[in-house]
């Protein structure tokens, strides 16, 4: 067990990665990963200018939906291929599947997909995460749905570029968590990608938007929302320099949910005008839904360039058709709800980043649905500033993951990357005390050193346990790995040095190592999560975190100085044994060893016990302290009286 040595620290240190020259070989092209769309670009070289640019495929699409269908032969379609057969073969078309990527089966969110998805969602027996069966009884994992989208893309830069790529930087929500992103990497390796690093979707738009124009620079907030994913991250931009001061989302908040209440306005309409049919014959018909989800997709885009529209769907039943006149008011009204649950983590990543609403000075929008006229105006009345749409919000992300590739293999230089880890990260002590390492938003990559000691006398090996939240003790966090480090050498407690170190790559991979000063003893673990937290658990933890924080403070703080206090007591105890001789001619030898045992007891009555009500920390400071005197003033007077007789003797 280790406890917190608070008058030892060593800085923080942000590092850039030097050995760039292995990238050099091939292109490093940037992919936007996305729920509705994808895309990919390269750094073109044009004048001596590099430039982000698009890679249109061989029928000139700049994007192709992230569509992927298995055909009757068991070969895969992708892109408009695939959307355009999902009608009559929906239950082996998916789509959306970067809601499902890295979660648990079991989770609130794919619960709520299995009702609206035209395909099955099964569990994977492996590691309960949700993964997709087509109507043969394959069953498929969204990377490797993904992997298939991913190989499109790869094509479409070879032919045009007509050279073999092999490195990729790929997109991902900001609040995507380790689960998420491993899967992302994944399905890259499935695609034969080497995928160099994995970049935030809003930082990616940040440095589409700030590359070109250098006197766009300060503080700028980018509100990305598309087709599965909510996202705002506030960057400080500067001089090349591009540092994320914090980020906020919800990974489940999308295009995909504004089609869903489309979808079931217009099948409530429908059923309302036709009141003998009954709903489930609809509901439970793949075809149809897909049928009607199509047809709703369709009129919220129109409605984000005219006021009204039509949803028409022949043959619904037998005999009735669907006819339905929607208009822009009608979406807005039905969706709000939607667009408001994307106010929350503004505020929260305004608040992390420190600073006011009024200082930002540029919003970019990012994501189709930032076309929508109300969603900006609510982002307009959030930030009271009318935002930027000068980027395109299909392709920014795709661009600015080019840069990041450009910035990588060397192509372009002078701008830096600095983004952050979304959670604070730290180690158990003590008591089961959580000791911060490095907190939620730090700038990544990071590296940081703190010394901590052992808590038993005599203790050989310690316990070092890896922990993510933001509440005082580790029984409210996660735990996301752990080792021993052993072959210490037999010490008090407190004595013995042991320097803990949290490094994060530029990945958000965690490397944690622990060694003992004296003995030269070293163990280390890298720490890659395989089953991320979930969106609620993210949320839960900041907000309890808050909620909690004056309180896990004052638990906190109890639990140092017990921890202090036993190691206090424990030394004196030490001494007592070790001069009893000279100190029990000391007259206040017995009430002070008595007064020490009474302390001992109230020690051990709330170790293990320190957020009880009925611990006054006072109590034990006063008396510690109170017994530290006394036997500080016994002690003293006995090497005096030692001393004396020493030199009697000798005369």
């Amino acid at each position: 067990m280790l406890f917190f040595n608070r008058s030892v620290k060593r800085p923080g240190s942000r590092f850039i990665p030097s050995n760039l020259s292995k990238y050099l070989s091939t292109k490093v092209i940037g992919i936007d990963l996305g729920t509705t769309n994808s895309a990919v670009a390269y750094i073109k070289d044009s004048d001596n200018k590099k430039s982000s640019t698009i890679i249109e495929n061989s029928d000139g699409e700049r994007t192709i939906p992230s569509v992927v269908a298995v055909d009757r032969s068991g070969s895969f379609l992708v892109g408009n291929k695939a959307k355009h057969q999902a009608s009559i073969n929906a239950e082996n078309t998916f789509f959306a599947t970067k809601r499902l990527i890295g979660r648990s089966f079991d989770s609130t969110e794919i619960q709520k997909d299995i009702k609206s998805m035209s395909y099955k969602i099964v569990p994977s027996p492996q590691n309960g995460q949700a993964y997709l069966s087509a109507k043969n009884g394959k069953v498929f994992s969204p990377s490797e749905i993904s992997s298939v989208i991913l190989k499109e893309l790869k094509k479409t830069a070879e032919d045009y570029l007509d050279e073999t790529i092999d490195k990729a930087v790929i997109t991902v929500p900001a609040y995507f968590n380790d689960s998420q992103r491993q899967a992302t990497k994944d399905a890259g390796r499935l695609a034969g990608l080497n995928v160099l690093r994995v970049v935030n979707e809003p930082t990616a738009a940040a440095l589409c938007y700030g590359l070109d124009d250098k006197d766009k620079s300060g503080i700028v907030a980018v509100y990305d929302l598309g087709g599965g994913t909510f996202d705002i991250s506030i960057l400080d931009i500067e001089d090349g320099v591009f540092e994320v001061r914090s980020t906020n989302g919800d990974t489940h908040l999308g295009g995909e949910d504004f089609d869903n209440v489309v979808v079931k306005h217009i099948i409530d309409s429908f059923i309302n005008e036709n009141s003998t049919l009954d709903e489930k014959p609809i509901t439970e018909n793949r075809e149809i839904m897909q049928r009607i989800r199509e047809a709703a997709e369709k009129a919220k885009i129109a409605l984000s360039h005219v006021s009204e529209t039509f949803v028409d769907i022949p043959f619904i039943t037998k005999t009735k058709h669907i006819h339905l006149k929607l208009t822009e008011e009608e979406l807005d009204n039905m969706t709000m709800h939607l667009m408001n649950r994307t106010i929350d983590p503004v505020r929260k990543a305004i608040k992390d980043a420190d600073i006011e609403f009024s200082d930002i000075d540029d919003v970019i929008l990012v994501g189709g649905m930032t076309r929508m006229p109300r969603i900006r105006k609510l982002v307009e009345e959030t930030f009271s500033k009318k935002p930027n749409t000068s980027v395109n919000p299909d392709e920014s992300v795709a661009l600015g993951a080019a840069i990041q590739g450009g910035i990588l293999s060397g192509e372009i230089k002078s701008v830096l990357l600095l983004d952050v880890t979304p959670l604070t990260l730290g180690i158990e002590t003590y008591g089961g005390a959580f000791s911060p390492l490095i907190p939620r938003n730090s700038t990544v990559p990071v590296k940081k050193t703190e010394v901590f000691s052992t808590g038993v006398d005599g203790q050989t090996a310690v316990d070092i346990k890896v922990y993510q939240g933001e509440r005082g003790l580790v029984s409210d966090n996660k735990l996301i790995g752990d080792f021993k480090l052993t072959g210490i050498e037999p010490m008090l407690k407190g004595k013995p040095q042991i320097f803990v170190t949290f490094d994060i790559d530029a990945d958000g991979i965690l490397n944690v190592s622990a060694s003992e000063k004296s003995s030269g003893k070293e163990q280390s673990i890298t720490v890659i999560a395989n089953s991320g937290l979930t969106e609620e658990e993210i949320n839960r933890m900041i907000e309890e975190g808050n909620k909690n924080k004056e309180k896990d403070n004052i638990v906190r703080q109890r639990v140092e100085l017990i921890t202090k206090a036993d190691i206090m007591i424990s030394d004196t105890e030490r001494a007592f044994e070790q001069y009893k001789k000279v100190i029990s001619l000391e007259q206040s030898y017995k009430p002070i060893l008595e007064e020490l045992k009474q302390v001992r007891l109230l020690i051990n009555k709330f170790k293990g016990n320190e957020s009880s009500e009925e611990l006054n920390v006072n109590d034990i400071k006063r008396s510690t302290d109170a017994l530290q005197n006394k036997a500080l003033k016994l002690f003293q007077n006995a090497t005096k009286r030692q001393s004396k007789e020493n030199q009697r003797q000798k005369q």
